[in-house]
């Protein structure tokens, strides 16, 4: 074989690539993976060993809550510094998180506002969603367009809370001008009308405490609002994109609105396939509300039927951080009533090893399905170039995982600045041990190498 000369060299691998997977090693090139084969001759450069390991493309997680001010007017705990080094540590190297326009403001300052936060402190690569609130003043004639041209091209809109929910009206204005621009509309689908009549009716009988939260977004709402928007988009022919999908009946939903043609995605989360409803009776349960809430075991049945037949394409991880204080789930607080309580857990680390044990080392799924649902289809659904697979041409972001590495998760064991993790005492099998984002090591033997401000913002391009 012709001697090249490559900055660094992935030796004795199994290798999970565009053309199947084996024993191989993986030549870098600027950043970019150059070449992939067996017993590769260099030059000069670094040699990397991972005899042993299992090589996997870098996770891609395009549901993340990151240094944001959420619609109550609470930011979360997490910084794209402190994210993003968690994200690395758990085996991800891209993340899409949310530029969060609130009434009022104007969409274009939004993003820029949040970018120059990204680039402060970002230490993966990353994109944006455009989370729309408010289509006035130009917003959705204007800025909302020129974004989208410039690479932003998806858009999230809430179906329930207030100063973010958009009625339907606008919802079809947004999807129309989404599908002329080649956008992908994502959904936050709860019916509103159900959650508002129920926490009023829960509070009203002093049904307070945080395990209430799950009655007050009944399955229903999830139910109503996903059957809602595929038929929005049936009619507008946009893409959209459902978010954490949690029933059976949204899962057979969307299975028979794809059945139809219509041009929908659907992604679900860990916390709704690894817990249940119960986890609200345990101690501390506010450190485990988020919306939708957590279901039942036949929910879970179902979600793993809809991965399989590939109604679910996407596993992400919805990381909504906020700390168990006066700062996060207790702003309004300790006896605060469930529905002034922040929603969301932590999840951006946990989210890859969780999934490869269930997967992989449970015998779920093959390997090539875990990097499918984990890598692949996300960076192909958010029109992420050269970012999801091991192939030449690609970035070279991988993975090196110990598959006999076991660890039993602590109470704060994770990289973030939440103070908590919501998998405490889950024993996970498989780890990944060192992490490269384009060609540069971030994670050696499970050390951040890691800086601030080395991740770079990724355009998302059209669809196909």
């Amino acid at each position: 074989m012709k001697e090249q000369h490559f900055d660094t060299i992935i030796r004795n691998g199994t290798v999970v690539h565009s053309e199947g997977t084996g024993i191989a090693d993986i030549g870098i090139k600027d950043g970019k993976i150059a070449a992939i084969a067996q017993g590769l001759r260099a030059g000069a450069g670094v040699e990397i060993d991972a005899d042993g390991l299992l090589v996997l493309p870098g996770g891609v997680d395009t549901h993340c809550h990151i240094e944001q001010v959420s619609g109550a007017g609470l930011l979360n705990a997490d910084t794209f510094e402190t994210a993003t080094r968690s994200a690395a540590m758990g085996g991800t190297t891209t993340v899409v998180s949310f530029a969060a326009q609130h009434p009022g403001n104007r969409m274009g300052k939004v993003v820029a506002d949040y970018a120059a936060l990204a680039r402060k402190g970002a230490m993966i690569d990353h994109a944006f969603h455009m989370i729309v609130s408010d289509t006035s003043g130009g917003n959705l004639a204007e800025d909302i367009p020129a974004l989208i041209d410039a690479g932003h091209r998806s858009i999230k809109i809430f179906t329930t809370y207030d100063k973010v929910r958009q009625d339907d009206k606008s919802i079809l204005d947004i999807l129309e001008v989404a599908r002329r621009r080649g956008a992908l509309v994502c959904f936050h689908a709860e019916n509103d009308g159900l959650i508002r009549h129920m926490t009023e009716r829960l509070l009203a009988e002093g049904k307070t405490a945080p395990k209430y939260h799950a009655e007050s977004h009944p399955r229903e709402a999830e139910i109503e609002a996903i059957d809602r928007m595929c038929r929005f988009a049936e009619f507008t022919g946009a893409r959209i994109m459902i978010f954490h999908v949690s029933t059976r009946e949204g899962a057979q939903i969307i299975r028979e609105a794809r059945a139809r043609g219509v041009r929908v995605e659907a992604e679900t989360c860990p916390h709704y396939l690894f817990m249940t409803v119960d986890i609200l009776e345990r101690e501390n349960p506010a450190r485990f509300m988020c919306s939708p809430p957590q279901r039942s075991v036949d929910d879970q049945e179902a979600l793993w039927e809809a991965i399989e037949d590939g109604t679910i394409t996407l596993i992400t991880s919805d990381h909504a951080p906020y700390r168990m204080d006066e700062t996060g789930k207790f702003a309004h607080g300790v006896d605060a009533p469930f529905n002034r309580i922040a929603n969301g857990m932590p999840g951006l680390e946990t989210r890859l090893p969780l999934m490869f044990n269930a997967m992989v080392n449970e015998r779920r799924m093959s390997v090539e399905h875990f990097v499918e649902l984990t890598a692949t289809a996300p960076a192909r659904a958010f029109g992420l170039q050269n970012k999801g697979q091991i192939a030449p041409g690609y970035d070279a972001d991988l993975a090196l995982w110990d598959i006999r590495r076991a660890q039993t998760y602590g109470a704060n064991d994770l990289h973030d600045n939440v103070g908590y993790n919501p998998f405490e005492g889950v024993e996970v099998l498989g780890m990944p041990v060192t992490v490269l984002s384009r060609g540069s090591v971030i994670v050696r033997d499970r050390r951040l190498q890691a800086v601030a401000g080395q991740g770079a913002w990724l355009p998302m391009s059209p669809p196909a």
